[in-house]
């Protein structure tokens, strides 16, 4: 969802299940950063992990619900998961939420700039 969406950690961790949109290829985010709310674009590739993700654990309410009953996973457990995958995947670089994030800003920058496409540069 960071990659994906270029979502913040909270905001993941902060969503539920009516947030998603699939009709409209959308997900809400409520109460953002400054207290608003938006909309980000929904891939399809990432809508295809959530629907497999939902068909195994059927989340109510939170979509990443935490180990209280009730509440949703932490950022703490977010940012825990990310660095596990990324050791697991023998990255050999700091990996954190905020590095996925960033990874969208400029992957998304470069596939809508014709100046930075034009030129090449290499992510």
């Amino acid at each position: 969802m960071a990659y994906g969406c270029g979502l913040r950690v909270s905001e993941i961790a902060n969503l539920k299940v009516t947030d998603i949109d699939s009709a409209r290829m959308l997900i809400r985010v409520e109460q953002g950063k400054g207290r608003k709310d938006r909309y980000v674009m929904l891939a399809p590739d990432l809508l295809d992990l959530l629907r497999q993700w939902w068909r195994v654990k059927r989340p109510r309410g939170w979509l990443f619900p935490g180990q209280q009953p009730g509440q949703p996973i932490t950022t703490r457990q977010l940012n825990r998961a990310c660095h596990a995958a990324a050791e697991a995947a023998k990255l050999g670089k700091r990996v954190s939420m905020h590095t996925l994030r960033h990874s969208f800003a400029c992957v998304s920058a470069c596939k809508f700039d014709p100046v930075r496409r034009g030129i090449g540069i290499q992510l």
